[in-house]
């Protein structure tokens, strides 16, 4: 087996907002495998600020991937620490074990049969900006949308949230907010509290990550349920996973694989949670399409019904081409479009670093 990668800057059409800074750009490494018969390719998509690990560590380990593929096959958890890596690497086994045309998983989405029911994004902005996005949304034929808060004045947001559901029940529009962690604890309640007369389905973190107990006691107290997202990066081992959901015991888990351990990692959560009778549910990271297609293809094969948090890349100015597309709320897979390649795309100007096992 022969390892290689290139890294790759993507350029956002517009700068996007959360409550942790605004991104203008991001790293993304392409690691590709190879044997005698197929090339698979696999995408490492770390956001500086969230992910534990470092652009630097990245390409530390992507070189010691090179020198010894065959290593990290015989043992995944070399790369359980490094969660964006490992969802890289099983991505392009799997696309090179199953022919290298980035069909990782068979079924009625890829034949282009079916499509995933997602919910529509509404990024961090000024007031006007939001509102436009969200009747763009609602044309689209959205049902369910998620409202990123947490930059503006509490207020404001609140409000915002209000005029939406003046004009749409909760039947017929599913509200789902993420506060990035926005919320300071000792108001976090009452922001709770005024949040749920609006009929909100979820909110995601309403307060920074690493305070448990805190955490845990406004699970037990709040009215609308709690999503945990940031809280669960950096917990790769099963033990801790385990002991995060007892003492927090959310309402609900969001999971990404590029963030949370690729496919395995997040095996392991959703068999915890569902154990423990806790929802979940699956979104993207900002990766490009490439990341975005093996994740799309993983989702629809856990047989999800409820809205998930994938897109289709158009955040980008310089994406790859893609099969992924949108149809109403629900994301499809068109089968008769080739799926293009990163090594093929003439924009590509990263420097290759491989190394023969």
């Amino acid at each position: 087996m022969i390892a290689s990668y290139i890294q790759y800057q993507l350029q956002f059409k517009r700068p996007a907002g959360t409550s942790r800074g605004v991104y203008k750009t991001r790293p993304v490494w392409y690691l590709f495998l190879k044997d005698a018969h197929s090339t698979g390719i696999g995408e490492c998509a770390p956001l500086p600020g969230l992910s534990k690990e470092t652009p630097e560590e990245v390409e530390t380990i992507l070189n010691e991937i090179c020198k010894a593929p065959e290593h990290y096959q015989r043992h995944p958890e070399l790369l359980t620490e490094l969660p964006s890596v490992r969802f890289a690497f099983e991505t392009a086994l799997l696309d090179m074990q199953t022919g290298g045309k980035q069909l990782l998983f068979s079924s009625e989405f890829t034949r282009g049969e079916q499509g995933i029911p997602i919910n529509g994004l509404i990024w961090m902005g000024e007031l006007p900006f939001m509102q436009t996005q969200i009747q763009e949304k609602l044309q689209a034929g959205f049902h369910c949308i998620k409202l990123k808060i947490g930059a503006l004045n509490f207020n404001q947001e609140l409000e915002l949230i209000k005029a939406i559901r003046e004009q749409h029940e909760p039947q017929s529009l599913t509200l789902r907010v993420d506060a990035n962690g926005a919320f300071p604890f000792n108001e976090a309640l009452d922001y709770l509290e005024q949040l749920a007369q609006q009929k909100l389905h979820s909110i995601e973190q309403p307060i920074a990550p690493g305070q448990w107990d805190r955490m845990a006691e406004l699970c037990r107290k709040t009215p609308v349920p709690i999503a945990l997202d940031e809280e669960l990066i950096g917990i790769n081992q099963i033990e801790q996973k385990k002991e995060l959901l007892e003492t927090i015991q959310p309402q609900f888990i969001i999971l990404k694989p590029s963030l949370h351990g690729g496919f395995s990692g997040c095996d392991e959560w959703i068999e915890l949670a569902e154990q423990a009778n806790i929802g979940w549910w699956i979104t993207s990271y900002l990766e490009s399409n490439v990341g975005l297609n093996a994740i799309a293809q993983w989702t629809f094969s856990k047989k999800v019904s409820t809205h998930q948090g994938l897109g289709t890349g158009q955040l980008f100015t310089n994406n790859i081409d893609s099969p992924l597309f949108i149809s109403g709320e629900k994301l499809f897979f068109n089968p008769n479009k080739v799926v293009a390649k990163p090594s093929e795309a003439g924009s590509f100007t990263a420097n290759q670093n491989s190394q023969t096992k």
